[in-house]
């Protein structure tokens, strides 16, 4: 392969990671800066390589400096290069060869479909079906290009984007059950069939049944808990993980945002006594560890403090949305817990591959209730076969009272001395804080939303009907039932009851008029 000359624009790297609960702009700034400093790594003997990176949040007069001066390969948000590509004239792209797009499945589904579009119409590569001719021809073909879609999962969510970007395109995997193809000559390129789907060897890609292959060394199980418990289980989780082997990193995944910030909250300023308490007896905090949060509501410098930090730490807990599940890598992660599962089966193994990375070993935990247990039938339809986590066993290993419980005649983990124990003590600390009762009735509503918002097949598993809100309450280490959502969802329906009334007064008098 031909070394690209000095100062000329060689490679774009396009970072396309965002949160799958909602787009935000610009977070990944993250991924850029993750992609680049590799690329420094990897360059420092190659000075005549220089790599560079645009994105949100920086200043654009210091990105039109670096592009001016030249870059071989340039690692980019699509965004602020579609802007810098309209905008900036001494940003030269003539010897442009490589396009990559990372995350490729998730692009069009998060509405970037015009920029990628209008990116590839102003670089010259997009592909454009000929007038009554099955192949497709180049804008521009004075310069050989190679485009690369990059995703852990491939699907029918990549159709257009490679039916735009890609000519003849060729599939790479690691998989053993897909041939390692390099080349055109001893290989059969991917096809697209009348319907636009993206074929091989005749069978379409579709992600309704795509076998997912997740590291052998992966222990993966779930947990089945009731809704009002699961903060208390979520704790004690944590608490015997960090007690186990204090030197580990284990990253929780959360839904919403103010969930995020509501766990760090209580996470880094709970204290508890397990013991009769005397004057002597000082509390002490739950949780003994560094704990991390990340979103994508922080600004940009609060989001590259917490990467790096968790990335150097050797012992850390870091409580996230979606936006770690994809591409950020973080070395040594021992555990990861699903505290609310993900929206699709990708975004499962997204998750979990944030461990058991390159042969080392790593544990997985997914959180659900009795009435989600439907969830697992969709991920073994993938291959993804899990475990049931010893939850009795764990609560009875923690000592009350200054010595170990062993109950047997309780009829469900609600009950269990030691979670009514500590519900109770989470509940105290919550409500005596202002603060911390306003975060958790945010975090209550935000995960209220999000959970009516999932689509498809999910929409029959987590339904809010099956819900007692007042167990979710519970969850959030609220004492009162949620009634201000209670009386906004009554506002709602009346004023929809009202809204139809008045529609059908109107109907009746234009009836009345003719």
């Amino acid at each position: 392969m031909r070394l690209p000359e000095r100062g000329k624009l060689w490679l774009i790297w396009l970072q396309l990671f965002i949160s799958c609960r909602s787009v935000i702009p610009g977070f990944s700034g993250l991924m850029v800066l993750l992609v680049y400093e590799i690329l420094q790594k990897l360059l420092h003997r190659f000075h005549w390589i220089v790599p560079g990176y645009i994105m949100g949040g920086e200043s654009r007069n210091k990105e039109k400096a670096r592009l001016r001066k030249g870059i071989s390969i340039l690692v980019a948000t699509p965004g602020r290069l579609l802007d810098h590509l309209k905008n900036t004239s001494s940003f030269s792209y003539t010897n442009l060869r490589w396009i990559i797009f990372d995350e490729a499945d998730r692009i069009l589904e998060l509405g970037y479909g015009k920029e990628i579009e209008d990116i590839l119409n102003i670089l010259g590569s997009k592909q454009q079906k000929s007038v009554g001719k099955g192949n497709t021809t180049s804008q521009i073909s004075e310069v050989q290009r190679q485009n690369v879609l990059l995703s852990a999962t491939l699907n029918e969510k990549v159709n257009h984007l490679a039916e735009i970007s890609l000519d003849n395109p060729v599939m790479v995997g690691l998989d053993k059950k897909i041939e390692l193809q390099l080349t055109h000559q001893d290989s059969k390129p991917m096809e697209f069939n009348g319907n636009d789907i993206l074929e091989k060897d005749g069978k379409p890609l579709s992600s309704s049944t795509e076998e997912y292959k997740l590291p052998a060394q992966l222990l993966q199980r779930y947990i089945k808990v009731p809704c009002g418990s699961r903060l208390v289980v979520l704790l004690a989780i944590l608490k015997h993980l960090f007690e186990k082997e204090p030197s580990q990193k284990v990253v929780v995944f959360f839904s919403t945002c103010d969930a995020v910030d509501f766990h760090y909250s209580l996470v880094s300023g709970f204290q508890w006594l397990s013991r009769q308490q005397s004057d002597t007896d000082v509390k002490q905090l739950f949780l003994k560890c560094n704990t991390l949060r990340l979103h994508g509501n922080m600004n940009h410098e609060d989001r590259r403090t917490t990467f790096h930090a968790f990335k150097t730490e050797k012992s850390a807990l870091l409580l996230s949305t979606d936006v770690a599940a994809r591409g950020l890598d973080f070395p040594k992660v021992r555990c990861i817990i699903q505290y609310d599962p993900p929206g699709e089966a990708t975004e499962y193994v997204h998750r979990v591959g944030r461990t058991a990375r390159i042969g080392e070993k790593g544990d997985s935990l997914l959180f659900l209730q009795p009435v989600e247990t439907d969830y697992l039938p969709g991920l073994e339809k993938h291959g993804v076969m899990l475990t049931e986590y010893p939850l009795q066993k764990l609560l009875d290993s923690f000592p009350l009272f200054g010595m170990r419980y062993h109950p047997k005649n309780f009829v469900s983990v609600d009950t269990h001395p030691w979670v009514v124990s500590l519900q109770k003590a989470l509940e105290s600390f919550t409500s005596s804080e202002l603060k911390m009762k306003k975060m958790a009735q945010n975090a209550f509503c935000s995960w209220v939303r999000a959970y009516t918002a999932h689509r498809g097949e999910l929409k029959g598993i987590f339904m809010v009907k099956k819900l007692h809100l007042g167990h979710v309450a519970r969850s959030f280490a609220l004492k009162e039932q949620p009634s201000l959502v209670n009386k906004s969802l009554q506002k709602q329906t009346k004023k929809r009851m009202r809204d139809q009334k008045q529609k059908n007064v109107s109907k009746k008098r234009k009836v009345g008029k003719r």
